[in-house]
């Protein structure tokens, strides 16, 4: 094949291509793109040529192979500069690679496994609140906890009455981003558009949280060994310590990614288990064969073998992000395909996880399909909820564990019925949200 062919795809708008599909039901399109024109297909989103990677050695390729040659999709990063800065999410380069690094100690193994207690205690803080018959947004519920655990654990603070406000705030991002994200020409934040407003508002407040907590560990002048004491101490060469814009760039990166994950994780988790209850059966029969009337604990998650497969399983079919953007630095060829420098390059785990080529049933919710060779048998990016190579998810060890524990904590004491007048139904922003939340009715076991 020739190396300048292009690949396949649908034709699209003579003037604006594919912005359409895209912007109206992404991860349809995606599917259908996948489906109907192979393992990578050529979008035109208005004045952007991008390509959709399907197999997993394209994609191999591009988080791992020739990783060097692939920045953060960097045309929407770009929208969203005000929020997220020049964190771990958005940095690139020796300037992305030191930040990591000083940042990684935080998330040692051993360092993880000393903040279940606290994950536990969390939960059952909140599921002390609830009561028989009580209909409750579990979304919400899920947001704030995981908010308050990660703000303790990761940054020595207590967050509870910030909580309602950083929803908000998160909600109006989340918006806001959905809504540039397929935006086909920039539009700077100073154009006073109601849009506008409302997405630096939210920044505001995010910031004011973030800065108040670098103010009190700059106050304590002590090491109270969390991220943001780590990354005070630390020096660059020339012996200088982290600016308050670098500190607050890093940590609002981790606050915001380190609940947003697992919270949305469980989300899901819990609208599957309520609509399969063999499947929930077993869970409850795991829980209360290993832990009896006994809380989780960390010691515990080799024996939550099931409860494990739970988790995998909700986040193969409702990947919370579901689809990972790059940008082409210099011209490659992938797939017997020119790629040009500057050519956006998306990679779904919502398609790659659903795909029947490397599932059986690829559609319905099987925990147990984890069981036995599977993870050997598959290739390494048919699945990939945190991503991979060097930019793997820094807290994905973190995340899985604490929504092990949290899935065991919650589920000894509740039940959860979906309430049928609040459908469920999917927005898929920087992460794969359910667009008003998931509304049950509690029944305690």
């Amino acid at each position: 094949m020739s190396q300048t062919a292009l690949p396949p795809g649908p034709n699209g708008h003579f003037v604006f291509g594919n912005l359409r599909e895209f912007g109206t039901d992404v991860l349809g399109f995606f599917t259908r793109c996948a489906r109907e024109y192979g393992d990578i297909v050529r979008l035109r989103l208005a004045n952007r040529t991008a390509y959709l990677l399907n197999h997993p050695d394209y994609i191999e390729y591009v988080l791992v192979t020739n990783n060097k040659n692939f920045i953060k999709h960097s045309f929407f990063w770009r929208h969203m500069r005000k929020m997220f800065g020049q964190g771990l999410l958005t940095s690139e380069g020796d300037f992305w690679l030191r930040q990591r690094r000083l940042a990684q100690p935080a998330f040692h193994r051993d360092r993880i496994a000393s903040y279940g207690e606290v994950m536990v205690a969390y939960a059952e803080r909140m599921v002390d609140g609830w009561g028989e018959g009580e209909m409750r947004n579990l979304h919400e519920d899920l947001l704030s906890v995981t908010l308050e655990i990660v703000a303790k654990v990761l940054f020595d603070a207590d967050v509870a009455k910030d909580v309602e406000a950083v929803g908000q705030a998160l909600d109006a991002i989340t918006q806001e981003s959905a809504v540039r994200l397929r935006r086909p020409f920039y539009i700077p934040d100073a154009v006073p558009l109601p849009s506008n407003i409302r997405y630096l508002r939210a920044v505001r407040r995010m910031d004011k949280l973030v800065y108040r907590i670098i103010r009190e560990h700059r106050r304590a002048d002590q090491d109270a060994g969390d991220l943001v004491s780590m990354l005070l101490e630390s020096r660059d060469e020339a012996g200088r310590g982290m600016s308050d814009r670098q500190l607050r760039d890093e940590a609002i990166t981790i606050l915001l990614a380190g609940h947003e994950t697992v919270a949305l994780a469980l989300s899901w988790t819990w609208y599957l288990l309520s609509q399969h209850p063999t499947a929930e059966r077993q869970l409850v029969d795991e829980l209360r064969r290993v832990l009896g009337d006994r809380l989780p604990c960390v010691a515990d998650l080799p024996a939550l073998r099931y409860t494990e497969r739970v988790i995998k399983e909700a986040m193969r079919l409702y990947p919370p992000v579901y689809s990972f953007g790059r940008e082409a630095i210099d011209d490659c060829e992938i797939g017997g395909y020119a790629v040009p420098a500057g050519t956006t390059l998306f990679m779904s785990p919502w398609v790659m996880h659903r795909h029947p080529r490397y599932f059986e049933q690829p559609d319905a919710f099987l925990p147990e399909r984890w069981d036995g060779d599977l993870v050997e048998r598959l290739p390494k990016f048919a699945y990939f909820p945190f991503g991979g190579g060097p930019r793997l998810c820094i807290g994905s060890r973190f995340a899985m564990m604490e929504a092990v524990l949290l899935l065991a904590a919650i589920a000894q004491r509740f039940h959860f019925s979906l309430v049928p007048e609040r459908p469920v139904t999917l927005f898929p922003s920087i992460t794969l949200r359910p667009k008003d939340g998931v509304w049950v009715r509690l029944s305690e076991r």
